[in-house]
């Protein structure tokens, strides 16, 4: 699993400092596979669409 929002690797380190700046921010790098991800942010939330995992919308 990667870091969605650095891409690094999620159980090398800490990512409390990625941890705190998801709760503003939307994903940049999908979790899965670590590719880089298209974001639309809009008034009502954000979309992150991986070109092989598909699209994360925020609730």
């Amino acid at each position: 699993m990667w870091c969605d929002r650095c891409g690094g690797d999620a159980s090398a380190g800490a990512h409390a400092a990625c941890e705190a700046a998801r709760a503003l921010e939307p994903p940049r790098f999908c979790p899965a596979c670590r590719r880089r991800m298209k974001v639309q942010v809009l008034p009502a939330g954000w979309s992150a669409t991986c070109v092989e995992h598909g699209v994360t919308r925020s609730r």
